[in-house]
């Protein structure tokens, strides 16, 4: 991948564009804190080819609302486990909308 390749990637969500440093700055955060919501599988940042963790704009959004959660006062643990589970309805709700639509529209007959 050339230098002009990555750089168009950087529009990509799920591109692992941020160092672990970078990322904590861009939260306002440690990165002990990113080191803690990938130990409880939140997130799973990429690794460059130096071994170093990545991370992309899709995961710091996650992590901003794990952020969000244990500055409210929610330990860290429960603050995954409930996006995890907000991760889980929102696709429950997506695919219950597919079969709804699905189901309204008009059959073929064969």
């Amino acid at each position: 991948m050339t230098a002009d390749d990555s750089f168009g990637r950087l529009d990509d969500d799920d591109y692992p564009a941020y160092t672990m440093g970078r990322a904590a700055e861009m939260l306002g955060t440690t990165q002990g804190f990113l080191r803690a919501i990938g130990e409880a599988r939140l997130i799973s940042p990429l690794r460059s080819a130096g071994g170093r963790r990545r991370y992309s704009r899709y995961q710091l959004r996650i992590a901003a609302r794990a952020r969000e959660l244990v500055d409210q006062g929610t330990p860290i643990e429960a603050a995954c486990r409930i996006i995890i589970l907000e991760d889980q309805l929102e696709e429950a709700q997506r695919i219950n909308a597919e079969y709804c639509r699905a189901a309204e529209s008009p059959r073929e007959t064969g």
